[in-house]
């Protein structure tokens, strides 16, 4: 299981990546939108910040799934998507109605969130087309079938798994929904303690997306708390306790997520220290400008979820403090500084100032709190351990099935190594590709061909177009024997 949390956690480095860009993005267009300038084009940043921002579903779909599979293969990220796009459409309550012979207002509202901005089914949907991946990619099929053999039959095996995916979520989503629904109104009555569990639970809650459930109990008008609407309208507001359920946000994406980011990276390898600096810088300033922390979280909240279960604990005292003391503010996108300085002109807002000050101090506890939990468990937060940043496929040829593979080669492995020898061996090879049945090359030299050694290998054909191309005609099981010509040419002998 560690060593499966260490995998997956390097696998989202690709997609975090992405995430400070479109965050900043989307915090200039707010910003300008804030400052009512050029509407036009603060809608432009806006929109174009938030169009990679509600795709984190597919993102970390693609994400795991390269990484996690043996090889980096472009066959297992077509896989994800397939699979992704059918299981969040099948769920839709649109398309459930049709399904289930209900009306649209009758489904269930947890399946609004089977969109593109649920981590948890792009999670899913990614270790289900790695293990399709890794499990069929090689696998040959009778002769009748045999054009759909080895990686054309990921995508389909991917299709197929996915469709157990959805009957289970259909059975199981709908009860863990109502199940946080009802949690959530609980805690209602609880006063500051009330607003430390929602703090506490709404961020263990982020993997999974059912955060949003959460936040629709407090956010808006489904129990009559109806915070945000309340706050920045003003209509019903009680000053001091309007915005209970926002203001204790903003120390800790403000301050906290940047002191997390700034711990990290003082406790990476002297040599990681550069590409880790990048990263946390990227994702702190959009944490403090825009309130957008997941570049951040999504760093370290796999590979060392004890930090994210603090992480978690802290956020709810920050909520528990500001609750207590009646100091409120409130967003209109996310707790950060765009939105912080409106509340300071919000009449509903009370001693907002505060909470910096409650923010300098969560800047401190995060800071000594995760440099030191860090050192002292060894955790291996981006750029220690194994989680060295890199990119989060290039370890998958060099696992141990991967080198087993290219050393038995399977019956191809023979046909693969003459054929090589035959179009002059790697060095005259430019490029390879392979369609239905033929290996399709560019090479230095037609000349160095050797035709008769290519046939004697099992090769149909060869035929050469000029000086550079040429094609090697296989069968319905080129995609075997290109694969494992890749292999030859990589140097996995």
């Amino acid at each position: 299981m560690y060593n499966f949390l260490q995998r997956l956690g390097r696998s989202l480095m690709l997609p975090i990546a992405v995430l400070p860009a479109a965050a900043i993005i989307t915090g200039i267009g707010n910003l300008l939108k804030a400052l009512q300038l050029w509407p036009h084009v603060a809608e432009f940043f806006a929109q174009g910040g938030m169009a990679i921002l509600d795709q984190l579903g597919i993102l970390f779909a693609v994400g795991v799934a390269l990484g996690m599979a043996k090889k980096n293969d472009g066959a297992v990220t077509l896989a994800a998507v397939v699979g992704y796009f059918l299981t969040t459409q099948v769920l839709k309550p649109e398309h459930l109605s049709v399904l289930l012979g209900i009306d649209k207002n009758d489904v269930n509202m947890a399946f609004e969130q089977m969109n593109n901005g649920n981590v948890f089914v792009g999670l899913l949907v990614g270790l289900i087309a790695a293990f399709t991946y890794n499990r069929f990619s090689q696998t040959e099929l009778p002769m009748a079938l045999s054009f759909f053999s080895g990686k054309r039959l990921v995508p389909i095996m991917t299709a197929f798994f996915s469709l157990g995916l959805i009957v289970v979520l259909m059975v199981v989503w709908p009860y863990i929904y109502d199940a946080i629904v009802t949690f959530a109104k609980w805690i209602i009555g609880f006063g500051p303690v009330g607003a430390f569990l929602y703090g506490f639970f709404n961020r263990l809650l982020i993997p999974t997306g059912l955060h949003h459930a959460l936040n629709s109990v407090f956010w808006f008008n489904i129990a009559g708390i109806d915070d945000i609407h309340k706050f920045q309208s003003g209509h019903e507001a009680v000053k001091g306790i309007t915005g209970r359920y926002q203001a204790g946000f903003f120390p800790v994406m403000m301050f906290g997520v940047p002191a997390a980011a700034l711990a990290m990276y003082h406790s990476a390898e002297s040599k990681q220290k550069k590409r880790v600096y990048g990263l946390m810088l990227a994702g702190a300033v959009s944490a403090f400008i825009t309130g957008v922390t997941e570049p951040i979280e999504f760093a370290f909240m796999f590979v060392a979820p004890l930090l994210f279960v603090i992480h978690a604990f802290l956020t709810g005292l920050s909520m528990f403090i500001a609750a207590l003391f009646h100091w409120t503010a409130g967003f209109s996108f996310s707790a950060g500084l765009i939105d912080y300085l409106l509340s300071l002109v919000n009449p509903v807002a009370n001693h907002p100032l505060m909470l910096i000050v409650e923010g300098i101090v969560f800047f401190i506890l995060y800071y000594v709190i995760f440099r030191t939990v860090i050192k002292l468990f060894n955790l291996n937060t981006p750029g220690r351990g194994s989680n060295l940043l890199q990119d989060p496929t290039e370890e998958a040829d060099s696992t141990s099935d991967g080198k087993k593979n290219a050393a038995t080669g399977g019956k191809y492995h023979a046909m693969a190594q003459q054929i090589l020898t035959g179009l002059g061996g790697k060095e005259n090879i430019i490029s390879l590709t392979n369609c239905a049945t033929r290996l399709r090359l560019e090479l230095q030299d037609n000349q160095q061909i050797d035709k008769d050694m290519i046939k004697n290998a099992g090769a149909v054909g060869v035929t050469t177009s000029g000086q550079h191309n040429a094609q090697v005609v296989i069968g319905p099981q080129v995609q075997q024997v290109a694969d494992e010509v890749e292999s030859l040419m990589n140097g996995q002998e």
